[in-house]
């Protein structure tokens, strides 16, 4: 028997506007006969196999982004589709049930080439390039909390886009949030204090102690809508909860609980905001932003003219309006009995000392009473916990 090795080639024309790619396959043949000698009959040639046909979606150096690839077979089965960016990474696809086709699950991003490589039933192999057209504008945004880092059982987690985000399901569909417990969860979108476009995931229930959370945004190639731009990279984060304590603050009794666990910790004296108009505080459920020590407090930076102008110790941030809990000495006289301050929570030295040395950023401040101006706003800081959970999972777009 002689065996007759037709060496693997490549054509690449147009077609439609599709990148057309044509093997041919390695073949053998018996008898006399070879894959280039039809034989005495002139029909001898039967014993090769017939050239692959496979075409791409996406061409040229200029292609659209935004869009699967999908591989076409015209003939036979595909066997499998590998697509790799400039920066070898791959896009995961799958075969359709009658081998024709392969689609990509993500897009092409903006900006990028890519190379395609197929392969059929009977072996046969074809290759490709194609390239992206280059983003116009790029999204970018900022994550909380921090990646690896601990925090209260109230805190959400948070995305804020440097620039519009019109089509929100699309950008929504690409964020997978992943729990060591199986969390219930919803995301909502609202407009940040700051003007932007953000997104929160808030559990139904405060979250579970131990409870580990991953964020996985698979933003790459995805089109945040008119005046956004496109996303050109992936995002991960992730976060661990901490201890279960929540603080609770009773405006009318003057008094800051920190329970831990259920149970209390410590009872305190507070003088919170001035009731009957703009200097008193906000109630509702509020989350502990941030732990920033000593800072200056201006009145001016809060609409309250000249009133104040103080460093003050032991500064925890609970809205983006400026409310704190914080020391508060030259208030002393009124802790435990009157609400005198501009808005904050004050405590003596010792007392706001202690709180700040035991309270965890993503603690919820529980801020309950009639000498309130209303109730905190869902997005002056992480207001999300006084929505029900009708009402949030309302703020989705995939609702």
């Amino acid at each position: 028997m002689s065996r007759i090795r037709a060496r693997d080639t490549l054509r690449t024309t147009a077609l439609a506007g599709t990148a057309v790619l044509t093997a041919a396959l390695t073949a053998c043949s018996g008898g006399g006969s070879s894959a280039g000698d039809p034989g005495q009959d002139g029909k001898g040639g039967g014993d090769a196999k017939p050239e692959t046909r496979i075409s791409v979606n996406l061409t040229g150096k200029q292609a659209k982004p935004g869009e699967p690839v999908k591989v076409t077979l015209a003939d036979g089965r595909l066997a499998q589709v590998t697509v790799t960016d400039s920066k070898g990474a791959t896009l995961d696809g799958k075969v359709s049930a009658d081998g024709k086709s392969w689609t990509s699950a993500r897009n092409a991003a903006p900006g990028t080439g890519y190379t395609v490589e197929a392969r059929d039933a009977n072996g046969g192999t074809a290759k490709a390039d194609f390239a992206t057209a280059a983003p116009e504008k790029v999204n970018k945004l900022t994550l909380a909390p921090g990646k690896n880092t601990t925090v209260g059982i109230a805190h959400p987690l948070s995305i804020v886009f440097d620039h519009p985000v019109k089509n929100k399901a699309d950008v929504e569909k690409a964020l997978k949030v992943t729990t060591s417990n199986n969390t219930e969860g919803s995301w909502g979108w609202m407009q940040d204090w700051s003007g932007k476009d953000r997104i929160d995931w808030r559990p139904k229930e405060y979250w579970k102690p131990g409870t580990k959370v991953t964020l996985d945004a698979r933003l790459n190639g995805v089109d945040s809508g008119a005046d956004g731009g496109w996303f050109v990279r992936d995002y991960q984060t992730g976060f661990t909860v901490g201890r279960n304590q929540v603080v609770k603050v009773d405006l009318d009794g003057h008094r800051l609980k920190l329970m831990r666990d259920g149970q209390l910790v410590k009872d305190i004296p507070m003088s919170a905001g001035t009731p009957g108009g703009e200097k008193a505080s906000w109630r509702g459920k509020t989350v502990l932003m941030s732990k920033e020590g000593t800072i200056n407090m201006r009145s001016e930076t809060v609409g309250l003219g000249d009133a104040y102008d103080k460093m003050v110790d032991y500064s925890m941030r609970l809205t983006w309006s400026g409310m704190y809990a914080h020391a508060a000495p030259w208030n002393a006289a009124y802790m435990g009995s009157a609400n005198k301050s501009s808005g904050c929570i004050g405590m003596t030295d010792a007392d706001a000392k202690w709180v700040y040395e035991q309270v965890q950023v993503g603690d919820p401040f529980e801020v309950e009473g009639d000498d309130a101006k209303g109730t905190q706003a869902l997005n002056n800081g992480y207001g999300e916990w006084n929505l029900s959970w009708a009402e949030w999972q309302a703020k989705s777009a995939l609702r």
